[in-house]
């Protein structure tokens, strides 16, 4: 028995074809294909999902319950499996207490160093958390900054509480909050909030939550009264709630630097206490580079154990190019290439070996100069004694592998079978997909367009840009290349503001999610179930409500949701599909009801490119359709739901549904993020075909594919944080060959 090879048999998970495949130990694997091929079922959904279910299995009923649970994959059998620990590429959580500083544990060991080293001695390290009572600024609760409400937006002065005064919902007359104020008995219904009394007002607006002395019957009888101040403050403007009102928010709450900490997060006795006349937030604001020369300056034998805790991991953090962060930044605030090697930096400081990591799409969002720095990490991991796998699109990844599998050929049902495995030289002479694209010649814009109308920005600063002046022509593609916190995007953001005040019509197309839940599909997004179910009750003269799996068609077994959850108390919920509908989610009633031959079944599984063919003679079904195959997304089914989508996919589809416009201006952040060459083909055609409406399209990309298609090439740095900024090039592809640039020029 080998034990230097992982061996999957029959996997035949989603669209997998019972592959059967070896993987090399203590090698630097990637899988490879075009989108939807189906890599990541292979390496997610089944290696990792078993290592982690068997990795599971090893511990008490009880922690298992609290572990994350992972489905059981459809394989045969997987041998040799080592311990799989994912790094994926998605934004860190949302929580403001959470900073470069908390995440990576080296705050933790400078509270230690102050507690040490510090004058005065002000108290032990809990006296430097933010999160604690002993250290936290006691004006903004240890977050560094304040909210504002405005009053006079929130509450009509000019109406009475009968009337309609808090304009915020569940404040409405009638809503359960409002009866809090209606029917505490402290009020005259009737009376104009301009009229109350002082006593009146400040109990209506800024009273503390407090138990009512005489409330009337109609009080409940636990509740507390509390002012609408106080109460927005504490129930919505810093909960879940307030996240989903964000909108409503924005228009009467503003948010400032906390005016007693100055944004430090930490109370006045903390920053009293310094090192070298620096106090622990003046540290946490370097960059981290600049931080570690700081305390490798510091000598004294108190410290000498924790200094070699916090070097080692800023030293990771640095050598995987992030040393232009600073430990002060909001975990929320990182793209998703700075958390992923966040956490890889995590990892190269951990002396654990022969463990597989896996990585999906560690290249997303990197200049090249920045790939280097994270294949240099993964390198160190690898000599350690680890097995890596990537998912991967990028070349210069793929060339650097030890080992290549390619997964194909096509997407979705097209795919799910191995096209390839081997080494890059054997790779480079294969007959596949992407190995013909990697062998492509490198072709370039031949002829640069009559640029005839353009658009500047004089003197403008902005989080690292330093005085920025440039011009660009309109009608073209330009692209803002540099490397990772060069200033690319706040670029972006500034041309982005100043077009609209010209009034340009700007479409900014950002990673972020467009707004998808659980049930979101491309057929919901475009909106055109409702138009699909019609053509449905027409051909049979049938209630058009029969073919929606959330009314009247349902399978009254599973109530339209296609499988039955058991839930089996400490072991993994049971999910079977539903024997009555066999997965379908609708009745047997509904099937025998046709359109064109096809079930209601057939066409939700039917892909994008398949129903575009089906429902050529519809025109509004048509149009959304053939926008999403314009975007290279032709193989999602129809009743794919959106959470299973990458970021670069959910992108392409959010523009999908921007391509009818003319004359716009496109800001666009990465959308190459996670193509395969062949699909940046397809994105290339449309972006010509915008250009040729007559918009003006401006993107942010480190594809050397993209950048040599450019009309136009703006680069910033020269590195990240305090030291990008700075526009390096400005000019055409052609030019910045011929120029002495040493950022990306050295990689074309």
């Amino acid at each position: 028995m080998n034990n230097e090879w992982i061996e999957i048999f029959n996997a035949y998970q989603n669209n997998l074809k019972n592959v059967s495949i070896k993987i090399p130990k203590h090698q630097l694997t990637v899988f490879t294909g075009v989108s939807g091929s189906g890599k990541s079922t292979l390496v997610f959904d089944t290696l990792v999902a078993q290592s982690r279910r068997e990795l599971n299995d090893t511990f008490s009923s009880y922690i298992q319950h609290i572990l994350p649970k992972y489905g059981r994959p459809e394989v045969g059998n997987i041998t040799n499996l080592p311990i799989a620990i994912p790094i994926e590429q998605r934004k860190m959580s949302g929580n403001v207490r959470s900073t470069v500083g908390t995440y990576t544990e080296i705050y933790t060991f400078l509270r230690l160093l102050f507690s040490r080293l510090g004058k005065p001695f002000v108290g032990y390290s809990d006296v430097f958390s933010f999160n604690h009572p002993q250290g936290k600024c006691e004006v903004c609760d240890g977050l560094g900054f304040t909210k504002e409400v405005n009053l006079h937006y929130l509450v009509d002065f000019n109406q009475s509480l009968n009337e309609n005064p808090i304009n915020f919902p569940t404040f409405g007359n009638g809503a359960w909050r409002w009866k809090r104020y209606a029917d505490s008995g402290l009020f005259d219904l009737d009376k104009k909030i301009k009229d109350y009394s002082k006593e009146e007002l400040d109990m209506f607006l800024y009273a503390p939550q407090q138990k009512l002395a005489n409330p009337p019957q109609k009080w409940p009888k636990t509740a507390l009264y509390e002012g609408i101040l106080p109460r927005i403050k504490r129930s919505i403007i810093n909960t879940d709630e307030g996240k989903r009102h964000k909108k409503q928010l924005e228009k009467f709450v503003t948010t400032k630097v906390c005016p007693a900490c100055n944004g430090s997060r930490l109370n006045a006795k903390s920053l009293s206490c310094k090192i070298k006349g620096r106090n622990i937030s003046d540290l946490v604001a370097m960059p981290l580079d600049e931080l570690s020369n700081f305390i490798k300056c510091l000598k004294s034998s108190l410290v000498k154990d924790v200094n070699v805790q916090i070097i080692k991991r800023l030293d990771a953090l640095i050598t995987i190019g992030l040393g232009y962060l600073n430990l002060a930044r909001s975990t929320d605030t990182l793209s998703g290439g700075e958390a992923q090697r966040i956490r890889i930096a995590k990892h190269i400081t951990s002396s654990l070996n022969d463990v597989m990591y896996v990585l999906d799409e560690p290249s997303s969002g990197l200049h090249p100069k920045d790939i280097e720095r994270i294949y240099n990490c993964l390198n160190i991991l690898k000599r350690q004694g680890n097995t890596i796998i990537l998912v991967e699109h990028n070349p210069l990844l793929i060339e650097k592998a030890d080992y290549i599998i390619d997964v194909g050929p096509g997407p979705g049902n097209t795919g799910g079978q191995i096209q390839f495995s081997g080494t890059y030289n054997d790779f480079k002479n294969a007959n596949t997909i992407t190995s013909s694209a990697l062998r492509e010649k490198k072709i370039e814009k031949l002829n640069t367009p009559a640029f005839n109308s353009w658009f500047s920005i004089q003197h403008q600063s902005l989080n690292t840009l330093k005085n920025v002046s440039l011009k660009f022509p309109l009608n073209a593609l330009t692209v803002l290349c540099g490397v990772a916190g060069s200033g690319k995007t706040s670029l972006a953001h500034i041309i982005g503001t100043k077009l609209e005040r010209e009034d340009f019509e700007v479409i900014n197309i950002s990673q972020k999610n467009i707004g998808i839940s659980l049930r979101s599909t491309p057929m919901t997004y475009l909106d055109i179930f409702d138009d699909i179910r019609k053509l449905f009750a027409k051909a049979n003269a049938v209630s058009v409500s029969l073919f929606s799996y959330n009314s009247k068609g349902a399978c009254p077994h599973c109530k339209g949701k296609g499988v039955i959850v058991n839930d089996m108390y400490f072991m993994d919920d049971v999910v079977s599909e539903c024997e009555l509908c066999h997965g379908t989610r609708y009745t047997a009633e509904v099937l025998q009801y046709k359109y064109h031959d096809k079930t209601i079944v057939d066409v939700l599984s039917m892909t994008v490119s398949q129903a575009l063919n089906f429902f050529k003679e519809e025109n509004k079904i048509k149009v959304g359709l053939q926008a999403i195959c314009d975007v290279g997304l032709g193989y999602l089914k129809l009743n794919q739901s959106l959470k299973t989508l990458s970021g670069g996919e959910l992108q392409r589809i959010k523009l999908s549904s921007f391509l009818q416009k003319e004359g716009s201006v496109y800001i666009i952040d990465e959308p190459t993020n996670g193509l395969h060459l062949r699909d940046i083909d397809h994105l290339l055609a449309l972006f010509d075909k915008l250009i040729d409406k007559g918009n003006t399209i401006i993107i942010i990309e480190h594809s050397l594919k993209v950048i040599r298609r450019a009309d136009w090439l703006i680069e910033m740095g020269p590195e990240g944080g305090k030291m990008g900024g700075s526009v390096m090039f400005s000019g055409t592809f052609n030019e910045l060959k011929k120029s002495k640039d040493t950022i990306t020029r050295p990689y074309l």
